[in-house]
């Protein structure tokens, strides 16, 4: 695994961050303030899981005066749907050998 891949499965393994993420993906750009309303815990501690998501480059952050405006984004996700498909077809490849072997055992 690349320090990419490593980067987004450790953000999105805290599950606050991966509801945060997921909030943005599911309601578009929101500030820090709406983000904390949501998340049931401080400020603080939202802004430092937006920093972890931001770093992993899941999210991007736009400055509107005082306010900080975040948006998702999905196609960061892209090492994970990779990684995702690369242990699906490992894994129909280890069943079909399987299913081989116990076929040629019933018979």
């Amino acid at each position: 695994m690349n320090d990419l891949q490593d980067a987004l499965f450790r953000s999105l393994a805290d599950p606050t961050r991966r509801a945060i993420f997921e909030q943005l993906c599911k309601q578009g750009e929101q500030t820090v303030g709406t983000l904390t309303n949501n998340a049931g815990v401080a400020q603080p501690t939202v802004s430092k899981h937006l920093a972890v998501l931001k770093q992993a480059g899941l999210v991007k952050d736009r400055h509107a005066g005082r306010q900080t405006h975040y948006t998702a984004r999905v196609e960061a996700l892209g090492p994970l749907m990779d990684w995702t498909r690369e242990m699906t077809s490992f894994w129909e490849a280890r069943l079909d050998v399987l299913e081989n072997l116990l076929t040629r055992i019933d018979q």
